[in-house]
């Protein structure tokens, strides 16, 4: 999963630090590396690094980021290693010059590359499906636009810019959301035709003209001030000039609406909107709706209190303990300055972070019966050992729930949990599952729960990508074969591999320094 924003400011004004700031708010969606570029007198500036944002960018640096038009990305990988030569934003020079920010992931990336390099000569340089995306893109609209000049020099209908992207949406598979800018002309953004990845847009008028905002979250553009006008449509394209005008067209037959139902169990912040339907409001259902089915199925249940993994689970906790009856408790301290340990590659990692990230508070758990809320169990490495924290600091049972099904499939469309094997729930049952994390009771989202209350009436959603929770692909390109080959690149002895071999190149590097 990726954040990504783009902004079309005033003529003579500089969105670099208006960027950043966006960044800042996007920054749950990656924490692997940071990007951004801008546009200034038809020259792209660049700065792109590993590690948070607050880590990539200096004062030196935001002073050569200068230009009206800009993109920015922060990145956590799904898929190859975490050198900085992965980070966002990507360019190409030609046609005209082209940049791109992209989150998701696109299934029939291999095959794009390999026609990319045997038919069009394209060199891609990283493992990135966001490279092979743009020099797809790059393709497209030259195809479209040759011949295309005024007076001898290039020229960019937006129409025939349009042509290109339905071209893409045409061959590409899988989940994407885009930005990007086009070297002189503006910038654009466009979203996969099942609008699996999310996307939006908004803007603040001035004096003179419209300043314009795209983002993958409404909240970082609200948080800058802009007003939301609309998420990018499932295959919609937006092309907004430098002068700040802004075209819009349909890039794609229509196909299911379907958006990734596991931002509002996890990823997106809670106040996001996202189709229509307020984050906040869809954990607050998750959390009713879960509490009323296990009161069905508990109805004596001797629960002293409710206390959520923070910080997800926190909204779903609250109101389960509305339900039941039972005293909402902050059981758990935890320290903002180590990363969301989903997001974080490898293993080892995980389990050395769950403990720095967290620390309880033993008088909310000494000789109390426990309900611990948490948004989704993926691997189980949290919840085993916050169970065990709990029973540490004198919890007499700890009973857990978990807002969302059980995570028993791949994600294909851009979020890290490939590999069938590192699921908990692979191959148990939720008894199974219950004795493995070492919990006394384990209560479960089902997926008809969790979809109806989710879902808003009149959003215009035709259902939810939930194929981490069902194993079924709306793009109805994946097979058993594709699914071992994502296991085999993504799994965490893959990724061990991977940041050895970064830590070999930076040495090589150094050394020939």
């Amino acid at each position: 999963m990726c954040g990504i924003i783009g902004i079309v400011g005033r003529h003579g004004s500089h969105v670099n630090q208006a960027l950043y700031d966006g960044l800042t708010v996007l920054q749950h969606r990656g924490q692997d590396a940071a990007g951004i570029m801008t546009e200034h007198n038809e020259k792209f500036n660049l700065r792109k690094g590993n590690g948070l944002v607050s880590d990539v960018f200096y004062k030196r640096h935001m002073q050569k980021l200068l230009g009206h038009v800009g993109i920015g990305h922060v990145r956590y990988p799904t898929a190859g290693s975490s050198s900085t030569a992965e980070a966002q934003p990507f360019y190409v020079n030609s046609p005209y010059g082209l940049a791109l920010a992209h989150n998701g992931n696109l299934t029939n990336s291999d095959e794009i590359q390999k026609s990319l390099i045997a038919e069009h000569r394209r060199h891609v340089n990283t493992t990135s499906d966001s490279e092979v995306l743009l020099n797809h893109l790059a393709v497209q609209l030259d195809l479209q636009s040759d011949q295309m000049s005024i007076n001898g020099e290039p020229f960019l209908n937006v129409d025939s810019f349009f042509d290109a992207i339905s071209d893409v949406n045409e061959s590409v598979r899988g989940g994407y959301a885009c930005v990007g800018i086009v070297n002189g002309y503006g910038l654009f953004a466009f979203r996969d035709p099942h609008g699996i990845r999310p996307l939006v847009y908004g803007k603040r008028e001035y004096d003179g003209g419209t300043e314009w905002v795209v983002a993958s979250e409404s909240v970082a553009i609200t948080a800058l001030g802009f007003e939301i006008v609309s998420d990018v449509k499932p295959g919609e394209a937006i092309f907004i000039s430098s002068s700040g005008h802004l075209f819009v067209k349909q890039c794609a037959e229509p196909r299911p609406f379907t958006p990734c139902i596991f931002e509002h169990v996890y990823f997106a912040r809670p106040d996001s909107t996202i189709d229509g339907i307020s984050v906040y409001q869809a954990r607050l259902n998750q959390g009713e709706r879960l509490a009323e089915r296990l009161l069905e199925q508990w109805p004596d249940h001797d629960i002293d209190a409710v206390i959520p993994v923070p910080d997800s689970g926190r909204i779903s906790a609250l109101q389960m303990a509305n339900i039941l009856d039972v005293p909402y408790r902050e059981g758990f301290v935890k320290n903002r300055y180590v990363g969301r340990t989903f997001i974080m590659p490898g293993q080892e990692m995980r389990m050395k972070s769950v403990r720095r990230k967290l620390n309880a508070i033993p008088r909310e758990f000494s000789g109390k019966n426990i309900l611990l809320v948490d948004d989704s169990i993926v691997r189980g490495t949290t919840s085993a050992q916050i169970i065990e924290m709990a029973r540490e600091v004198g919890a007499a049972k700890v009973y857990f729930a978990s807002a969302a099904p059980p995570v028993r499939h791949p994600n294909v469309y851009g979020i890290d949990m490939p590999a069938v094997d590192e699921f908990i729930a692979n191959g148990k049952s939720i008894e199974e599952i219950n004795q493995t994390i070492g919990s006394d009771r384990l209560f479960y989202q089902t997926l008809e729960d969790l979809i109806e209350v989710t879902m808003r009436k009149g959003c215009g959603l035709d259902g939810f990508d939930s194929s981490c929770f069902d194993g079924k692909y709306i793009t109805g390109d994946i097979d058993s074969e594709y699914l071992e080959k994502l296991r085999a690149a993504r799994n965490d002895a893959s990724k061990v591999e991977e940041s050895m071999d970064d830590e070999r190149s930076i040495d090589m590097h150094n050394h020939q320094i």
